[in-house]
């Protein structure tokens, strides 16, 4: 371990310029600096940092910052903090990833249980509308508890109106000329700005493709990375991608996961070249990969020319405790990480708005060979949502849904907590994304208390249903998701799932 004297002479000699021009907050500065110092090597596994005050004084801010710095490094799995000691620097593998050169030029703008034998197979992450039940009736059940849409009383209609009208006013016949195969340009500028502020991300908007869902843009991939590739997804996992892939004529495989997230070994022996992967919460386990995992990641990627990631980073502006961990994009330094999010969850899940963000070399390669497509995106809704995030609104609407949030899921804790089956039910959650684990004492099968729920009007989905083999799952874990649930409609499920137990 390195002595404090040591350590303090590397910060005497390290000049961080943390200044009011750059746009984002001082310890959002003062974290990139010391991830970028902590990955290179030049603050070394075991070294002590300095106390947040010494820091603070150091560098002419205040202890709240480099406070506010150190817990973010430490949800990334950087630093950990020993009481009474200080904060150090963890063993961080595979260093040298994070200090190689990036990679490309860039376009022009123009461009484990013993599981109960639960079979059936219900959509993995839900929202796209109310599933029906396990045996295809199609009715739907009256209480979603595994759904997931955004509110539609949270929805800003009062603004975006403003916007949209404000934007045909000012456009006007500009709005009925055909979108550019990436997006109108005023959208991927200001998702680009939103990247950088919010994510850490430093992303030239050229490289930036819009579409209509996430659904589209996989399309899309596969077309540009090729269907012969073999695309890896987790397990467990979203399901979805794997029906997309496999429509389109391409293989998928599967690889296990451990407690930090999809394993290097799994993936290595799914023979895949397209690793897709959520790791700032993953669905449904609610892992948020360390960083020491995501550096393994990226030298699997790096070790092949062909080889890819695809970051899945939905659900990652609500994090209710401390600020998302700095996504894979961001640490990736040779072109090897495509990130894909959406505004579907943040806004409305009717707001068909998702972009991708691609390595130098492949957003070129798309313009070279794809940009014949028109964003499926209307003109009217690009440009709207261009002001709805440039002029500050979206940044507001996050900060008021994730205090809306933290209230919900407060409130949604303590009834359970509180109800009349408290004592057979343990919440499993990860203090970020919109969903937790239940876990139920009940001599029930999963199946079962399924389909005894389901009769009764509620849907709880297990978590044996998400896996590829259900035997694997934790037994009598379930996922209760609460974007659009109110404490009185689990009022409302609790006394019937106490009488189910």
């Amino acid at each position: 371990m390195m002595v404090w004297t040591s350590v303090w002479e590397v910060f005497t000699l390290l000049t961080y310029s943390l200044t009011n021009e750059d746009t984002r907050p001082l310890y959002e500065q003062l974290t990139d600096a010391l991830m970028r110092d902590i990955l290179s090597g030049t603050l070394p596994a075991g070294s002590r940092l300095p106390s947040k005050r010494s820091l603070a004084e150091n560098l002419g801010v205040s202890s709240i910052t480099v406070e506010a710095a150190y817990n973010r490094l430490i949800d990334g799995g950087l630093v950990t903090s020993v009481p009474r000691s200080g904060y150090f620097v963890e063993e961080i593998p595979l260093r040298e990833l994070a200090a190689g050169a990036g990679g490309g030029r860039t376009p022009e703008k123009a461009h484990g249980h013993k599981g109960n034998g639960f079979s059936g197979v219900l959509p993995a992450r839900p929202g796209a509308g109310v599933a029906s039940d396990a045996e295809g009736s199609g009715t739907s059940p009256l209480l979603d508890l595994s759904g997931n849409r955004a509110p539609a009383d949270r929805f800003p209609f009062s603004v975006w109106t403003r916007l949209l009208r404000s934007t045909v006013n000012d456009l006007g016949p500009e709005l009925l000329q055909p979108s550019p195969g990436g997006g109108v340009y005023p959208l991927r500028e200001a998702i680009a700005a939103h990247l950088r502020s919010f994510r850490g991300m430093e992303t030239d908007p050229g490289c930036i493709i819009v579409g209509a869902g996430t659904e589209y843009l996989y399309g899309l991939l596969i077309q540009l990375l090729g269907r012969e590739r073999i695309y890896c997804l987790e397990d467990p996992g979203y399901r979805k991608p794997a029906q997309i892939y496999r429509a389109a004529g391409a293989e998928c495989r599967w690889a296990p996961l451990d407690r930090d997230g999809l394993t290097v070994s799994g993936l290595d022996a799914s023979g895949a070249d397209i690793a897709h992967i959520s790791p700032t919460h993953h669905f449904p386990t609610g892992i948020t990969m360390p960083v020491s995992r995501r550096l393994e990641l990226l030298r699997w990627a790096a070790a092949r020319e062909n080889r890819y990631i695809l970051e899945d980073d939905y659900d990652s502006e609500f994090r209710l405790t401390g600020r998302p961990v700095p996504s894979l994009k961001s640490i990736d330094r040779d072109g090897k990480v495509i990130y894909v999010n959406t505004f579907s969850k943040t806004l409305a899940s009717t707001v068909r708005i998702s972009y991708m963000v691609l390595p130098p070399e492949l957003a070129e390669e798309f313009f070279r060979r794809l940009q014949f497509y028109s964003c499926t995106v209307s003109t009217f809704e690009q440009y709207t949502l261009a002001k709805f995030i440039a002029e500050g609104y979206f940044e507001k609407h996050l900060n008021r849904m994730r205090r809306y949030y933290a209230r919900l899921r407060r409130e949604l804790l303590r009834q359970i907590s509180e109800g009349p089956a408290a004592d057979r039910i343990r919440v499993l959650e990860r203090d970020s994304g919109l969903h937790f684990l239940l876990q139920l004492d009940t001599g029930r099968s999963d199946e079962a208390l399924y389909k005894a729920l389901l009769s009764q009007g509620i849907r709880l989905n297990p978590l044996s249903s998400y896996y590829l083999n259900p035997s694997e799952a934790p037994e009598h874990t379930f996922l209760l998701s609460y974007s659009d649930l109110s404490p009185e409609d689990l009022g409302r499920a609790l006394p019937v799932l106490a009488g189910l137990l």
